[in-house]
Parts: structure tokens; C-alpha cells; sequence
């Protein structure tokens, strides 16, 4: 026994991995007298709903979404706001509810690594963030119901283990209407549902509806000869929420969120432009660890699409296919 012991204690402190196969109560027994320490040992490297695992970095939020996000100060304001603001309350009247609108490769997945990585030690490889994909999750309309009592399990199940779980829901735009509404109860200012709290949960949605609407704007603005960063929330929250609520094939289709005011904030990512996909390949190229190759960058992003066609004023593709089309240059 004691020589069992002793092989978890040394496996517990070479890898905290694998440790997950072995409940606490189990390492406890075989350790014997050395519980307190297998305890502590435990709660460092497995993860834990605590504050050694979980604890809100506001600086590094703020770094994050001005050196690594490019082309977007609306959103970047915004979320920085909005998320220091509702981690910094200690008593929240709900969940914070996020909703992320814009073109493919403007930013919306990345961001929301970013707020996972500042809240989480493991960011997206928390266990308390969970990201749905509609395509992959819901795939079948005919099983709608049945994803609805899935759904709603899977959300109480989780916050129930962790009251500061992170729910991100992506392809907003290609899940079926009325899934989403199985969840109104959990963003909504009840107290207590069912004896679980779910105030100090947060959801992101990232939908690319809503984008024809930005670009509008965005455009509207160059063509008038008005500065990018001119750009304001209020210029296009209420446009962009009126917008997804209307598109029968969006999730957010005449959904009681949107209805109960539940969305705290429909944020809006702008196309990018030139000097912003040159920016991303920049970032790429010091991600794998290199010396940023000027030419190759500038003649990559020179290569992408752009519209209107004859000015190539802002990227179709954003930072998407970034990654893939520099090493065709480098």
C-alpha cells in the first residue's frame, strides 16, 4: 500500500495531467496521513472553481485587445468596458450577455480567447469554458427538442460545478431559431432558478449576421471622407440588433433575448483594411516566432481581395486565411 502510494504522490507531482483519472477522495486514502498535503497538491494542478484558477486580469485584457486586435476601437472599448465592469461586480443582477456581429476574420473568435485568456488560467482550455459550435452541436433541425433539453442541462450541469463558467456560441447565424430561447431563463435576473445562481456566468454569441449592416456604415463613412475611428456604438448597435432579430435564418430570429433586453451589448466588428491585414501578418509571423518579413507581409496582404472593387478599400477575408497565405509568401 505504501508503495502505491508513493508511485501517485511522485506521478501527482511529475505531470498534472493525467492526474485527472484519480478523484480526490482516492489520492486522499492512498496517502493516508499526508492528506492535507495531497489536498493542496491537488487543488494546484487540477483545475478548480477558485480563485487560483479563476481571478479577472483586467491589464492584461486591456494589452491584449490593443496590441493583438487590429482595426476594431469599437469593439476593443467596449468589451474591455463591459467586461471589467461585470468582472469587477460582486453582486451582478445576471449573466453578462455578449453579442459579437461582423464579416469572417474580423476578430469576433479571437476576442473571445482573449477575455477566456484573462480570466482563466488554462483560458480556452478551461473546463469551465464551453464553446458550442452550431454546425457541429445542432446540426439536425429535427432534433431541435431534443438539443433544447440538452442544452439546458449542459448549462445547469456546469454552472451548478461553477457558478463562473463561460459559454461561447458560434455560428449564430446557422443555428436553428428558437434553440437559443431554451436558455432565456439562465440570462435572465432571476436569483435563483432551481436553487442554482447563474449571475456570475457569462455568454458570448458570434454571429456573422449583422455584417452587411457594418460594412454599410463603414463605407458610408470613407465615402463621406470621415475617419475610421469616428466610428461610434451608437452609430450601429440598435441598427445591428433590429437586423438580427429580423433575419429568419439567424439564431437570434425574433428571439426573446432580444425581445427581454437580456443582450447587454451587440457589438459590431469593422472590416478590415489594408494596413490592418498587414498588421495580422505581422503578428503571425512573431506568433511562430520570427522576424516579421516586410516584403513578404506587404506583398501577401497586397494579394488578398478587397471591395469595392476598384478602390480595394476593405479586406473580404479579414485576417482569416492570414496563417495559410503567408507561408505560400515566406
Amino acid at each position: 500500500m505504501k508503495e502505491t502510494a508513493s508511485s501517485v504522490f511522485h506521478f501527482v507531482l511529475i505531470t498534472g495531467l493525467a492526474v485527472h483519472a484519480f478523484e480526490p477522495i482516492t489520492t486522499t486514502l492512498l496517502l493516508g496521513g499526508g492528506a492535507a498535503l495531497t489536498n493542496k497538491l491537488y487543488n494546484y494542478f487540477i483545475e478548480n472553481c477558485n480563485e487560483h484558477w479563476i481571478g479577472f486580469n483586467s491589464t492584461g485584457l486591456e494589452v491584449d485587445l490593443q496590441s493583438k486586435l487590429f482595426g476594431q476601437h469599437v469593439a476593443s472599448r467596449v468589451i474591455l468596458k463591459a467586461v471589467t465592469g461585470f468582472m469587477t461586480n460582486k453582486n451582478p443582477k445576471k449573466p453578462l450577455v455578449l453579442s459579437l456581429h461582423g464579416w469572417t476574420g474580423t476578430g469576433k473568435n479571437f476576442v473571445s480567447q482573449l477575455i477566456a485568456k484573462n480570466i482563466y488560467q488554462r483560458g480556452m482550455f478551461s473546463s469551465f469554458v464551453h464553446l458550442f459550435t452550431a454546425t457541429a452541436h445542432f446540426p439536425h433541425e429535427a432534433e431541435l427538442e431534443v438539443y433544447k433539453s440538452q442544452l439546458q442541462q449542459w448549462i445547469k450541469g456546469n454552472v451548478s460545478a461553477c457558478p463562473q463558467s463561460m459559454f461561447i456560441f458560434d455560428e449564430m447565424d446557422k443555428m436553428h431559431p428558437g434553440l437559443i430561447d431554451s436558455i432565456k431563463p439562465y440570462l435572465d435576473y432571476y436569483v435563483y432558478l432551481d436553487g442554482v445562481s447563474y449571475h456570475k456566468a457569462i455568454f458570448i454569441f458570434l454571429s456573422n449576421n449583422g455584417g452587411e449592416k457594418i460594412v454599410q456604415v463603414a463605407l458610408d463613412f470613407w465615402k463621406a471622407g470621415r475617419e475610421r475611428e469616428e466610428i461610434e456604438l451608437k452609430d450601429l448597435e440598435t441598427a445591428l440588433s433590429l437586423s438580427v432579430f429580423n433575419n429568419k435564418k439567424s439564431g437570434f430570429w425574433h428571439t426573446s433575448l432580444i425581445d427581454s433586453n437580456l443582450v447587454d451589448f451587440f457589438i459590431p466588428f469593422l472590416p478590415l483594411e489594408y494596413k490592418h491585414v498587414v498588421q495580422c501578418g505581422q503578428a503571425e509571423m512573431i506568433s511562430r516566432g520570427l522576424t516579421p518579413d516586410e516584403d513578404a507581409i506587404r506583398e501577401m496582404a497586397h494579394d488578398m481581395t478587397y471591395f469595392p472593387p476598384e478602390e480595394r478599400v476593405f479586406s473580404t477575408k479579414g485576417c482569416k486565411v492570414i496563417s495559410s497565405r503567408l507561408d505560400f509568401f515566406i
